[in-house]
């Protein structure tokens, strides 16, 4: 079908003919999503934690929260409807944020990696460097360098006349999705945003890589019981790198470099589904509990959130609401 005044809302195929498994997907992804959301806000909520270490951190938690909030929402919304739409607004709106974000989180990485680097380098000048003012330009750089990348490609999809058809062939606005989609050549645009993400992938990862090679460097120098303690320091971000970089591999991989045609993509909506929340859900959702395995503040902080939760939460008067509820 053709629009002769442009489409005005994309069909997300991707959330569709799963059937009976819709409804267990979605009870999976609004757990997950809660506990998402409920894990990293604990970074945010606790003035104790003022160190550049936990600045970074909950700067992380927080576009780790509007990172999934960018997808996971619209999805929930579609695994109880038969036919998920969005506007073309939505649609570009959500398509740039998720993207800017991803890269968001990849920079934050790169800062916690200088972080580290110049905890376990340069000791003694740390809190000399690590100055609040530096903190908030370093986070600043890594929200410019997101929006530098992932802008473009977005606005350039924009002006792409869609006269039809609609239906995008996952469950979200992925970019090379709809760009299939726009009446006109988009040979050079998968050009542009190749090059832009290959650049924004391949910068973050030279950078930490680069900030860890020189930290073992300085490890090679350490006794054995200084060198455990400062390796114990950079574990967790570590863990955390390591799982942010596979998945976002993985998806690029599966959709990119695979060249997958759109009937091979389509034969498999759940298998694209998984892929959508291994990359959106798995990092946000097991952050909290990396940082917090081996970091007795946080454990700490957790302790003291939840306790203060207890105090303010009044279960039995939540017990009548649901019993009143029930009864009527």
């Amino acid at each position: 079908t053709h629009w002769p005044d442009g489409v005005t809302f994309f069909i997300l195929q991707g959330l569709s003919s799963l059937g009976e498994k819709q409804m267990i997907l979605f009870v999976i992804l609004l757990l997950g999503y809660i506990v998402i959301l409920g894990g990293n806000s604990m970074t945010l909520t606790d003035p104790k934690l003022d160190s550049p270490m936990y600045f970074f951190l909950a700067n992380l938690s927080f576009v780790e929260m509007a990172f999934t909030t960018s997808s996971i929402p619209k999805m929930l919304s579609g695994f109880l409807s038969d036919v998920s739409i969005i506007s073309v607004p939505g649609c570009f709106l959500q398509m740039h944020f998720f993207s800017q974000l991803s890269i968001t989180v990849s920079a934050i990485l790169t800062v916690m990696a200088y972080d580290r680097y110049v905890a376990i380098c340069n000791p003694l000048h740390y809190t000399s460097i690590m100055t609040r003012p530096v903190q908030l330009l370093l986070i600043t750089g890594a929200w410019v360098f997101s929006v530098v990348f992932t802008l473009p490609p977005a606005i350039i999809a924009l002006l792409r006349p869609y006269c039809g058809p609609n239906v995008v062939k996952h469950g979200w606005c992925d970019l090379s999705s709809v760009r299939r989609l726009a009446c006109a050549d988009t040979s050079m645009d998968n050009i542009v945003s190749l090059s832009l993400a290959m650049v924004a992938l391949l910068t973050p990862g030279s950078l930490i890589l680069t900030s860890y090679a020189l930290i073992g460097v300085s490890l090679a120098r350490m006794a054995v019981t200084q060198r455990l303690k400062a390796f114990g320091t950079c574990s967790a971000h570590l863990t955390v790198v390591t799982i942010s970089f596979s998945s976002a591999s993985f998806v690029y991989i599966s959709y990119r470099v695979g060249n997958f045609s759109p009937e091979v993509q389509d034969s498999d909506n759940l298998t694209s589904v998984f892929t959508f929340l291994l990359y959106t859900a798995l990092t946000p959702f097991l952050n909290p509990l990396i940082y917090s395995l081996r970091n007795k503040e946080l454990q700490e902080s957790i302790r003291r959130i939840l306790s203060r939760f207890r105090s303010n939460f009044n279960f039995s008067q939540i017990f009548k609401i649901l019993f009143t509820f029930v009864t009527l």
